[in-house]
This record gives structure tokens, sequence and C-alpha cells, in this order.
């Protein structure tokens, strides 16, 4: 495994069986929450702090599924996944909007192309259960 790109993090415990989650977020402490909730329910973490980052880091380890804050430093959360859509390796990864803006409806981020969305603050007792729900591959 190459080591991530600066600013960003991977932690894979060892059993790559487990769902591997890649956490785009800026907020720090949004990355940490997110990532203990997932480790301790079993998932495999990679965490981005910039859509750039994210971007990449998702090219090379291809994620069971993404996590995706809409308000990053360096681009929109959308334009993160525009970029991963038109790339043949990550096109059909699927991308959850995670953000603490509500969206207008519960259609908006289906019609962004995002496969669901989670609102923070995270609930810690479904986010695990919520994330799962859309992992790719068997048993996602």
């Amino acid at each position: 495994m190459t080591s991530p790109s600066p600013g960003a993090v991977a932690n894979e415990p060892a059993g790559s069986e487990d769902p591997l989650v890649l956490i785009i977020d800026d907020n720090e402490k949004n990355r940490k929450l997110a990532r203990d909730v997932l480790r301790a329910a079993g998932f495999r973490t990679l965490e981005a702090g910039t859509g750039v980052e994210g971007i990449a880091i998702a090219t090379e380890h291809l994620p069971d599924v993404i996590l995706m804050d809409l308000q990053l430093p360096d681009m929109d959360g959308t334009d993160a996944l525009r970029s991963l859509r038109d790339r043949t390796r990550t096109a059909r990864l699927p991308v959850v909007a995670l953000s603490a803006h509500r969206l207008q409806s519960d259609s908006d981020w289906l019609l962004a192309g995002f496969a669901g969305y989670v609102e923070k603050p995270i609930n810690v007792g479904e986010f695990a259960e919520q994330v799962r729900r859309h992992c790719a591959g068997p048993g996602g």
C-alpha cells in the first residue's frame, strides 16, 4: 500500500473483508468521530481533509463507500462527486453526502448524484448502520 497524500490519514486495520470507508471532511473532529464509530463497528477507514486528497485516495483504494462533506476547503462536495463520476475507476463508487446543512428536500442529494445523505452531527447509535446500507459489494 502506498502512503496517502500529505494531510490524509490511512488507518486500515487488518481484515480486508471488512468494508472500507473513505471519510472526506475538512473538520478533524468530525473525521475522528466518524472513524471511531465506524472502526468500533468493524469498518476499515481512510480519511482525507480535502476534495483533491479524497479523489486521489478513492482512485487508489476503491473504498466500499465514500462519506463526502459538502463544504470542503478546495472544492464543493458536489464538484468532488462529479470528478469521481468522470473517472472510470471511481464512477460507480457509492458516495454519501455528509453535511451539517439540511438539504431542501430528501431528493436534493439524489439529484446531485449522491447515493444517500447523512446529516451532521452524526447519530452515533445509527451511523454505522446508515453507512453499511450504502456499502458496495457483497453484504453491502
